[in-house]
């Protein structure tokens, strides 16, 4: 595995020229040469990478599995995700671009503090985002002028004006999500049905006791899908994410058993998989605003 760890290694191994700003390029395909021996070799890029494939026939390899691009799709890849080079077609088609930022780029600035709302940097390769023509001519506009920005001579302006231009393209991008998860609401409506089904079979005591408590990652990876696809899905659709759909059904039959059984609240917390009571107090806590055994004495009374 070759560790890409510096903007200018980058285009060192892709065979591009010489990066114009250190933290931050945009590769056209058109460009890229690398040597025969770089395909097929897996790859840990230890920056972000937005990535624009337009009628493509180039095979991606991304963790484990083949991913052949399509018009228009758009892939987002976090620092620490493994890709690799397809073997080298004779007919291979490069239209498109990958814009890629070192993390040190947004590091300590309002940007940096709300990546975690652009969760679609750890959605699998399969979970791109297809754009419409139109939306393509958006983030084709708003690359450019990144690529403007730091192609030219910088000044105490270009920071704040790359970091501007960065969330905006974002900021689109969760935008034509949401339109995403919109136009495909039949398969998107099959999907709840199904998660809502594959979470009640998780949820029974006699489940949890023999698998442990559900969790977003693994129901995600039983229905085929990445943990903030499946939570974004959801939450565009229902207006609950995975983790708070776990919440309410864990919840449901903690008040079950506080209620039908006289089981110690311990032994309660360890048949619905919390690994110390004081856990399953808290949570109880959390969710009805008073302790178990008190939400037991007042539905006595």
């Amino acid at each position: 595995m070759v560790n890409i760890e510096s903007i200018s290694e980058l285009h060192d191994i892709l065979g591009c020229t010489k990066p114009k700003h250190p933290l931050i390029t945009l590769i056209d395909y058109n460009t890229v040469n690398p040597r025969d021996s770089y395909y097929n070799v897996p790859f840990k890029l230890n920056f972000y990478m937005i990535s624009l494939k337009n009628n493509a026939e180039c095979e991606l390899i991304y963790g484990r599995k083949y991913y052949d691009f399509h018009e228009g799709s758009l892939m987002f890849t976090a620092p620490g995700q493994i890709l690799a080079k397809g073997s080298r077609s004779g007919n291979e088609k490069r239209d498109g671009w990958m814009l890629v930022f070192h993390p040190d780029l947004i590091r300590g600035s309002a940007l940096w503090h709300k990546l975690p709302e652009y969760s679609f940097f750890e959605y699998e390769a399969n979970e791109a985002l297809h754009l419409s023509d139109q939306e393509k001519e958006i983030v084709d506009r708003i690359v450019s002028h990144i690529q403007v920005e730091y192609s030219g001579n910088l000044d105490t302006y270009s920071n704040d004006l790359l970091l501007s231009n960065l969330e905006v393209l974002l900021n689109y991008a969760k935008r034509f999500y949401g339109r995403q998860f919109i136009t495909r609401t039949a398969a998107v409506k099959d999907s709840v049905v199904k998660f809502e089904r594959l979470l009640q079979e998780h949820c029974t005591t006699e489940a949890i006791e023999k698998a442990g408590m559900p969790s977003v990652k693994r129901l995600a990876q039983e229905m085929g899908y990445s943990p903030n696809y499946l939570s974004d899905m959801l939450k565009k659709e229902t207006g609950k994410t995975a983790q708070e759909f776990i919440k309410l059904h864990m919840l449901e039959i903690a008040k079950r058993l506080l209620l039908t059984t006289k089981d110690p609240i311990y032994l309660i917390a360890e048949r619905l998989g919390f690994e110390q009571p004081s856990s399953f107090t808290k949570f109880i806590k959390m969710q009805l605003g008073v302790s178990p055994a008190e939400y037991r004495r007042l539905k006595a009374e």
